[in-house]
């Protein structure tokens, strides 16, 4: 496990991770050795002479301290080891997340991403702060212990040892065993805190269908699941903890047998026998502490598991010498990308030339939003080229490229702090005339005077506290603040009410000005602010041209103006 986890984190980290190993052999082989001093300690008491055995209590007194002060410094070393392994871990995983493309992030992948980053990393880390110690303790004080009692009796010391390889067989057979149930039921608690999360999303959905009283029959499954996968976990588990201990147990009892037939032979002092048993005894806690250390420890690998899977996603790759672009026109060359199965742009050739508006158009599932993401390469092309400034994306720094363009999604995210804080987002180092100048531009200042807090307004997690135009608003000065030369839009006004439809359309007028933009769009009426307009279909450019254009053409274009002015209350003539 240590191997894998300095693999994830990196060989840096080894140095620190040795030391404590070793410290904490050391503890153990210094606890087992004290207890050999129990041998003389046992001879003297029970000989003519119990004063003689003042030396040995006071030498096993320094060697129990000792052992204490061992104790203490591999225990703190295991905790800081463990904290700066944790600290490694999170750095390492932002990091890597940061780079990872926008398509990795399924639905499915985020909550994922979500358990294994809290509670995942947590128990995959605090195997090197809590359970390293006593798993090192639990092999090596035994040994030590069996050495000890070799020094003093060959025989019994013999018996002991043949306990070693059974132990060690029966904790390799368990683990094994219990692999495919653990990670079933590692599986199964996953699937089962995503229904939780469903059910508490669903409850509007739940109550305005009248099933507030009903259980939910996907959560209840869930949870089924997981107990029957629980159960089977610890039916697996039995076999190795009873064989455990049943060889603990049968070592105990052959070594006081044989004790006794040695002692009754005059082999050896009942004194020596006596320490030898409680040597022995000793030896059982330990042992016995196996079977739960290792189920934590397969736990604990799960998790490392899991988080080396996702370090080892490819992020997409950067150039070894990246060029940056001169102007800020856009161009698709004979695009093609493929989600899963699905091809969703086809041979994609388009051009917007600096500082004019493309607006893109068509149904549901064309690849209008996916146009968009390539541009900003969310996901790179599996054919052709995207440019941007006569540079193909994949050649251009991700931070110069981002630093070019600035984005506003339909679904508007914004961080759980203040209004103003979001806003500073779009370009932190901007001068407080600057925030307020895009604030008033996107008619952000409006819902600022009406809120009591004003710009200390603390917007909740995801913007809860705001309503959906305000949050847009939020979102649009950010992309003001940011001035970036290349806008990209993606349906921005198809979930708004006419009020905050018309104030988002002053700021995204304002946003437009002078800049190149593409605008995916629902809403026919601000297509007419385009100077091009592209009909998709299916991954393909099925019409092209400017709005009147292709009003007058009578095509596919014409006919969703036509469905999208008369279901928006007025139908245009075709001129």
């Amino acid at each position: 496990m240590i191997r894998m986890l300095l693999r994830v984190l990196g060989h840096e980290y080894a140095p620190p991770v040795r030391r404590t190993v070793v410290l904490m052999t050391t503890t153990a082989v210094v606890e087992g050795l004290s207890y050999a001093l129990l041998v003389p300690v046992l001879r003297a008491l029970f000989g003519s002479n119990p004063a003689d055995a003042q030396p040995w209590l006071i030498a096993f007194g320094a060697v129990v301290a000792v052992y204490a002060v061992l104790r203490y410094v591999s225990d703190l070393s295991g905790f800081r080891v463990g904290t700066t392994l944790l600290h490694g871990m999170y750095q390492r995983l932002g990091n890597h997340l940061a780079r990872l493309p926008i398509g990795w992030y399924s639905a499915g992948r985020v909550g994922e991403v979500s358990v294994l980053a809290s509670t995942g990393v947590l128990q995959a880390m605090s195997a090197i702060a809590h359970l390293l110690a006593p798993l090192i303790s639990a092999g090596v004080t035994p040994l030590t212990i069996v050495v000890v009692m070799l020094a003093f009796n060959w025989q019994m010391g013999l018996a002991a040892l043949v306990a070693v390889p059974v132990v060690a067989a029966i904790q390799i057979w368990a683990g094994r065993s219990m692999d495919a149930a653990d990670a079933d039921r590692a599986e199964r608690g996953h699937e089962a805190t995503g229904r939780v999360i469903e059910y508490l999303q669903a409850q509007p959905v739940l109550r305005a269908g009248g099933r507030t009283v009903e259980r939910f029959r996907f959560l209840d499954d869930s949870l089924r699941e997981i107990q029957r996968a629980s159960r089977r976990s610890t039916v697996s588990a039995l076999p190795g903890v009873l064989g455990l201990a049943l060889t603990v147990q049968a070592v105990f009892t052959v070594l006081l047998v044989l004790g006794a037939y040695l002692a009754l032979g005059g082999n050896v002092g009942v004194a020596e026998v006596l320490a030898i048993l409680v040597l022995a005894a000793r030896c059982a806690d330990p042992l016995l502490s196996l079977s739960d250390i290792g189920g934590q420890l397969r736990g604990a690998r799960s998790e490392l598991t899991r988080l080396d899977t996702v370090l080892r996603t490819e992020p997409l790759p950067e150039a070894r010498e990246p060029i940056h672009p001169v102007g800020h026109d856009l161009e698709f060359e004979s695009v093609a990308f493929r989600h899963g199965d699905r091809m969703v742009m086809d041979g994609v050739s388009l051009s917007v030339p600096e500082g004019q508006r493309l607006a893109v158009v068509g149904p549901s599932g064309a690849g209008k939003s996916t146009l968009l993401q390539l541009l900003a390469r969310f996901y790179d092309v599996d054919a052709g080229v995207v440019r941007v400034g006569g540079v193909d994306v994949r050649a251009i720094d991700t931070e110069v490229l981002m630093a070019q363009i600035a984005i506003v999604f339909q679904d508007v995210y914004l961080f759980e702090g203040t209004i103003e804080e979001n806003v500073r987002l779009g370009r932190p180092d901007a001068e407080e005339s600057e925030v307020r100048a895009a604030a008033t531009a996107a008619r952000l200042d409006e819902v600022i005077e009406r809120l009591p807090g004003g710009w200390a307004t603390n917007v909740g997690e995801g913007g809860a506290l705001l309503s959906g135009g305000e949050r847009q608003r939020v979102s649009i000065a950010r992309a003001l603040l940011k001035n970036a030369p290349i806008v990209l839009l993606d349906e921005v006004t198809s979930a708004l009410d006419p009020v905050n439809e018309s104030a988002v359309h002053d700021g995204i007028e304002r946003l437009m000005a002078g800049r190149t933009v593409v605008m995916v769009a629902h809403r026919m009426r601000t297509v007419r602010r385009a100077d091009r307009v592209v009909f998709l279909d299916g991954g393909r450019i099925v019409e092209e041209g400017s709005h009147d254009e292709l009003l007058v053409r009578g095509g596919r274009y014409a006919d969703y103006w036509r469905i999208s002015m008369t279901s928006a209350g007025g139908v245009e003539k075709v001129r």
